[in-house]
């Protein structure tokens, strides 16, 4: 029988003891959990810049997925150094680096084409759990997710149906992990009447045709997008992408990784651009979802200039990430409407909506998850530029990030290559590649010969890797080869075989 989460994503908490010492070649600290030693003495091995001793009494980090319940109580206002710290506890060694995929799609009924209702998304998942053996995670009276093991199933906004993967050690793990993912929702879905689309954007339907999933967090998010900017509901009801979480095992680790993740971010766009229609047209767009980014809420997104900076580091992400506005506070189960307000104030008492009360670290957590650049910060680096699309290239994004930031010397020849580009060049990719890809000009050529370069990159770092993964990038070589995007591809069928009917991409992206 089906165990069952109330209010939100489950965790449990684990104490372990930490090492801390001045140096930075060894890592103690575990992504886990983290103990707080209340000696002053203490220090944070895998921080360059930040040795300040971390104290004042016992804490505990849980790794969970938000939103989280308060583990323990803040007896005392957090410090930015808290706040540091658990950025930096991120950090583990290389035999400790793991491959963490999430990837959405569009549930949708195959009589219409119709989205899935909420109704029909809640039997989906309960059969999945009683078949499958997953626990089921509930908001209220609401099945909103499940979960089984590191693994876990959740729904965006408007029902897009998400699988947030495992930590794993191999692009093979990760293969199979989607493969297993998308047979046991199948084995359900079909007995349904439903199936599930892999494109970046809704090709079809329009903003009212789109149900409202019955999550907190939601209600609150709708409510402030269009005070911020014209797209953000596009974004969040309309929208599925692929992403790629990384570790790193130091702050300068961190840091390398994060420019080069930003620097290319426009160059995955591009070979994974894929939602190219709206509403039954074509939208003018490779990669509309990309670009509906670019008017959703400038305050939480973007490509992070200051990410290039000299003084960059855990820090300097903490300052931008507390100068965000926040969305919610998770209390008694229940999402308390902060949109707007500062998490600058919450840590001095002064938060309008709970006066007097202090943050956790699990509010920062929650806090951190409501930020949405091109390249995320974390315990962890997502990747965040890629339209979702069908199985294979679920297995290719990964396999593309792995290659170039997992192997060193891959990385070097990143960060070498992407050196003298600067902030008005890197702006001028994440603007125009969702409408040109490939095409974009780029000094003297065009985005599709660093595309070049970076298979290359992405290749030989998999082939020094030793564990035989870099057949996962065919298709992103295919790409490459021919300079047609996914995108580019659907189009050609649209105005050709199709008719200049969209209907068909319904079959044609079938997973």
């Amino acid at each position: 029988m089906a165990l069952v989460y109330q209010g939100g994503a489950p965790f449990s908490v684990h104490c372990e003891k930490v090492r801390f010492e001045a140096g930075c070649k060894e890592n103690c600290v575990s992504l886990s959990s983290l103990s707080w030693n209340s000696a002053k003495r203490a220090k944070f091995l895998c921080l360059n810049s930040f040795k300040k001793g971390l104290a004042r009494g016992f804490r505990t980090i849980v790794a969970a997925s938000p939103p989280t319940e308060d583990a323990v109580v803040a007896a005392e206002p957090l410090t930015k150094e808290d706040l540091v710290g658990y950025l930096a506890s991120g950090c583990k060694p290389k035999d400790q680096w793991r491959i963490g995929t999430e990837h959405e799609k569009f549930g949708f009924e195959l009589g219409t084409l119709r989205p899935m209702k909420y109704e029909q998304i809640a039997e989906l998942l309960n059969g999945i759990a009683e078949r499958f053996d997953w626990d089921k995670v509930v908001e209220g009276d609401n099945i909103i997710g499940l979960k089984q093991g590191k693994q876990s199933i959740s729904l965006e906004p408007g029902g897009q149906f998400e699988l947030s993967g495992a930590p794993l050690e191999t692009l093979h793990q990760t293969c199979a992990e989607v493969n297993s993912h998308l047979y046991q929702v199948k084995a359900v879905a079909e007995e349904m009447g439903i199936g599930f689309l892999g494109i970046g954007f809704q090709p079809k339907w329009a903003l009212q045709d789109i149900p409202i999933m019955p999550k907190g967090r939601y209600e609150i998010m709708r409510n402030y997008m269009p005070k911020v900017g014209t797209l953000g509901l596009d974004m969040m009801f309309r929208t599925c992408t692929v992403q790629v979480n990384l570790d790193f095992d130091s702050e300068a680790d961190m840091i390398r990784k994060f420019r080069a993740g930003l620097a290319l971010q426009p160059i995955a766009t591009a070979l994974f651009a894929n939602s190219p229609f709206k509403e039954g047209k074509p939208n003018g767009y490779l990669s509309f979802r990309s670009h509906i980014w670019s008017d959703t809420d400038n305050n939480r997104t973007g490509m992070l200039p200051f990410v290039f900076d000299d003084s960059f580091g855990f820090e300097q992400y903490v300052d931008y990430a507390l100068d965000v506005p926040m969305y919610f506070v998770y209390r008694r189960k229940k999402y308390i409407d902060c949109s707007g307000m500062s998490f600058r104030d919450f840590m001095e008492g002064k938060l309008p909506v709970l006066p007097g009360e202090f943050p956790t670290l699990n509010d920062w957590e929650n806090h951190l998850t409501t930020i949405f650049p091109e390249v995320r910060l974390k315990r962890y680096l997502e990747m965040r530029g890629a339209d979702g699309g069908p199985w294979r290239r679920l297995c290719a994004l990964p396999a593309l990030w792995v290659g170039l930031l997992y192997d060193e010397d891959s990385l070097q020849s990143v960060l070498d290559m992407t050196a003298d580009w600067t902030n008005d060049e890197r702006e001028m990719l994440r603007n125009k590649v969702p409408k040109f890809g490939l095409k974009t000009p780029f000094r003297d050529g065009y985005v599709k010969h660093i595309a070049e370069d970076v298979l290359k990159l992405a290749k030989d770092g998999l082939e020094r890797r030793g564990f035989k993964e870099i057949g996962f990038l065919n298709e992103v070589a295919e790409v490459v080869r021919t300079g047609v995007t996914p995108a580019e591809r659907l189009l050609e069928l649209y105005h050709g075989k199709w008719g200049e009917n969209v209907d068909p991409v319904f079959e044609e992206l079938l997973y």
